[in-house]
């Protein structure tokens, strides 16, 4: 026999089985095999549903519950006090644009904004040209605005009636902390570039962070890039685009529209409603009177879930700022393709009429909050 093939007795292995380690399964009886079958299958049923789960986010299969908030009204802008709650932003132009924001002074001198009980204009200057004293030798007067009040997620309406377009111009509506800027980010709500012809772009300019890769979207619009950190592709941002409706001629034509913006912790959306629905856009929705409904409007024309971007971390603070730029970096960076004459600053300084379509035509604005509970 050999040394490692002992043979052992039926009592000597009963009499070793009684100090079985209790975690030894060839001691356990029918009950706790069941038990332990039971408790292995569910630990499984969980692992396994955490790794679904991760793979359907990543994979753009979630979705935000995007159902109705209860908004009250908090702030309204409008009727002749519209410029009265703005500042009047003039310094040198963080876009690099060929142009001299002016102040509330210069802007009444040359007739840059103006407000009746029923509109607010916004534009830049027709006027000065070559000969004139001062002249645009060095960028042509515009204006910015800047709100005094900051705001957090909410609802906000934008009685829109004319945009701003014409080679040169880089106008927009949008939403930033101008002190704290990328940090509390920037959302783009309508912008175009020089004759304005591709439609409204939407945007979000972040720090790093967020983004719109690989996330389900549900909107009208054309998404375009999809990191919103502005150091990405020369602070580009995460853009979408709308038809050639949404902005512009068109959009003018049709007697402008409500432009809608939803900031809320599910994400942030937008809304072109044509006063008239023409064009193939969706008419006014009724809920954009006293207590707006955005659940009930249908696709937006931009979506920015948070599925995959903490909107909370990246947007706070935020003043509305309406402004008409004049060359800067966008301008300049399409100029060649634009189908527009000579050089940007050459033609802003030298062709006061050049700019008659470039200004914004506003009715109200208003400002909603969702109440809590």
């Amino acid at each position: 026999m050999k040394h490692n093939d002992p043979v052992v007795s039926t009592r000597e292995t009963e009499y070793w089985s009684s100090f079985r380690s209790p975690w030894d399964p060839r001691g356990w009886s029918r009950r706790i095999w069941i038990i332990a079958v039971t408790a292995i299958i569910v630990v499984v049923a969980v692992v396994v549903g955490a790794v679904v789960g991760t793979t359907a986010r990543n994979s753009g299969n979630s979705y935000p519950d995007y159902s109705k908030l209860n908004y009250t009204l908090i702030d309204t802008y409008s009727g002749t006090s519209f410029f009265d709650k703005f500042d009047y932003f003039h310094d040198y132009d963080p876009a690099g644009g060929f142009i001299h924001y002016v102040d509330p002074d210069y802007a009444r001198t040359y007739n840059l904004t103006n407000a009746t009980q029923t509109t607010a204009i916004v534009k830049v200057d027709t006027t000065v040209g070559p000969g004139s004293e001062p002249d645009a030798s060095t960028g042509r007067f515009s204006v910015r605005l800047e709100s005094k009040a900051q705001y957090g997620p909410g609802l906000f309406l934008f009685d829109v009636k004319h945009t701003p377009y014409g080679c040169g111009t880089w106008p927009a509506l949008w939403l930033t902390d101008p002190n704290n800027w990328p940090t509390n980010g920037e959302i783009d709500i309508m912008e175009a570039v020089n004759q304005a012809l591709n439609g409204n772009l939407v945007a979000l300019h972040t720090t790093d962070g967020c983004t719109m890769s690989d996330v389900r979207r549900e909107m009208s619009g054309t998404a375009g890039q999809e990191d919103c950190h502005n150091a990405t592709n020369s602070n580009t941002g995460c853009t979408v685009t709308g038809a050639p409706a949404t902005y512009g001629p068109e959009f003018n034509a049709a007697g402008g529209g409500i432009v809608a913006l939803e900031w809320r912790n599910e994400g942030i959306r937008s809304w072109i409603f044509p006063r008239n629905g023409q064009n193939g856009l969706t008419a006014l929705p009724a809920s954009t009177g006293p207590a707006p409904d955005p659940s009930t409007w249908g696709p937006p024309l931009a979506d920015f879930p948070s599925t995959s971007c903490d909107l909370g971390s990246h947007f706070r603070n935020q003043s509305i700022i309406v402004n008409i730029d004049l060359c800067g970096y966008f301008t300049e960076a399409v100029w060649a393709s634009s189908g527009c004459p000579s050089n940007c600053t050459d033609l802003v300084a030298n062709n006061p009429s050049a700019f008659t379509n470039a200004y914004w035509e506003f009715g109200a604005f208003q400002v909603y909050r969702a109440l809590q509970g």
